[in-house]
């Protein structure tokens, strides 16, 4: 009788022993993989990830030469307007004279004519008049220098895009290796415990196995997470451009934003595509082919152009230029032209014609895939809302149903099956619950983009 008694207040001992390791298994945290302490990371918010990327981006760059090239390249057809002058000089040398043979009262005569040596010298000043294609010219440049900024604008918006989703991956992936260590850092303290008491002889050597293969089964799952989270890091710096030695690190988690998720459900509404990046480039694309339409038949308008020209001049048959007598002449003059027939001119205007119906086309179709995508980004907002709340509630119940499992088993009344499977309930619950928010992020990232939002396009 005393030794029963003596061997079931080994087995309590043994529980509560069991029971202060489930409760307090360690956990590393995972910036000791991902940092070391001589290097700190570099902890950047979403709006900071962003502004570098759009400063640091060669696509952005790149954009932005590309308005200074247009806005250029409109200076140079503006300066077809002003006047242009030019000296030229000119210099022949007589290698056979023209001789005339002439008859004075029955006489022959034979004269050479010309010099040896010609000399001339101009100043010339041309201005346009009257030039259609010149200025329907610079329309056109005009135009050009608007839909390469909306390129540019549209480059920011993709950046803007690509950095938010990439930022958030790497929070998911973050999250998913913390719950993941949790779950394994608790699987080993169980395995520990139930290992101690398989050694006093409390538990079946089945249960040690259950133990072992649960700690063994998550480890894969956890060094790939952990090479999720450096993955995602990776991205993130390379679209930032930030050197591959840099470390980096995003601060906060997906939990945070479950406030704005609510908060964004609450206020949706009626959506626009008046900013929609791709519609403008194609409305500014059909606004080029009627300015190039307007050039085109400018082709058939009249030019007129005055010039004014200074000259000197001198013949000589000798090379003393010293006492060479120079000769001015001046003169003003107006160049008028008319074109009356060029075939090539008609069939490029039917041309740019097709060409606008063509984008007219595309247009409509663009419209309709966008409102169909932007319909299909706000059915997954509301979907990850809906589901939020009961994800959140399954996290909750996971809890307890984890309290509940190591309290029968405590008590000796669950087994090995039970906690195992509590455990991995929670687990699932807990990248449930992250996915749903991930998966708001992300379509709202995607919505922003096809609704042209610039609130966080603060290097403009």
């Amino acid at each position: 009788m005393l030794k029963n008694k003596i061997l079931i207040g080994k087995k309590m001992n043994v529980r509560l022993l069991a029971v202060a390791l489930l409760l307090g298994g360690s956990i590393a945290p995972r910036n000791a993989i991902a940092t070391s302490p001589e290097e700190p990371a570099l902890k950047v918010t979403l709006q900071q990830a962003i502004d570098i990327a759009l400063s640091d981006n060669p696509t952005i760059i790149v954009a932005g030469k590309e308005i200074e090239l247009k806005k250029w390249a409109k200076k140079d057809a503006q300066a077809g307007l002003l006047p242009t002058a030019e000296i030229t000089g000119a210099y022949s040398r007589t290698l056979k004279k023209q001789t005339m043979v002439m008859n004075f009262g029955g006489q022959e005569t034979t004269i050479q004519i010309g010099t040896d040596n010609n000399y001339s010298g101009a100043f010339v000043v041309s201005l346009p008049v009257f030039a259609p294609a010149l200025y329907k010219s610079i329309n056109l440049t005009s135009a050009d220098i608007e839909l390469a900024v909306e390129k540019s604008r549209s480059s920011k918006l993709d950046m803007v895009n690509q950095v938010t989703k990439a930022y958030f991956q790497l929070l998911l992936t973050q999250d998913s290796y913390d719950v993941l260590l949790k779950s394994f850092s608790q699987a080993e303290a169980n395995f520990n415990v139930i290992n101690e008491m398989y050694k006093l002889g409390s538990v079946s050597e089945y249960d040690k196995i259950r133990a072992d293969v649960q700690v063994r089964s998550l480890k894969p799952n956890l060094v790939a997470a952990r090479n999720g989270v450096n993955l995602a890091q990776l991205q993130l710096k390379v679209l930032i451009g930030l050197d591959d030695g840099t470390d980096i690190e995003v601060e906060g988690n997906l939990k945070d934003y479950e406030g704005e998720m609510q908060e964004r459900t609450a206020q949706a509404g009626e959506f626009s595509l008046a900013d929609n990046s791709d519609l403008l480039q194609l409305d500014l694309n059909a606004e080029l082919l009627r300015k190039n339409l307007e050039l085109q038949k400018a082709s058939f308008l009249p030019t007129v152009g005055a010039s004014y020209n200074y000259t000197f001049t001198s013949m000589n048959n000798n090379y003393n230029i010293a006492h060479y007598r120079w000769f001015p002449s001046s003169s003003i003059a107006f160049q008028f032209s008319f074109p009356i027939f060029k075939a090539n001119n008609f069939t490029k205007i039917r041309q740019t014609h097709i060409q606008i119906s063509q984008l007219l086309d595309t247009r409509v179709n663009t419209e309709r895939l966008l409102y169909m995508q932007m319909s299909s980004f706000l059915d997954q907002m509301s979907a990850s809302s809906e589901q939020l709340a009961s994800n959140k509630e399954s996290v909750a119940q996971a809890e307890k149903g984890r309290i509940i499992a190591k309290k029968r088993y405590e008590v000796g009344k669950g087994t090995i099956l039970e906690l195992n499977d509590s455990e991995v309930a929670l687990t699932q619950a807990q990248l449930t619950y992250n996915q749903s928010i991930y998966d708001y992020l992300v379509a709202k990232a995607d919505l922003d983009k096809i609704l042209g939002k610039e609130d966080k396009i603060t290097n403009k």
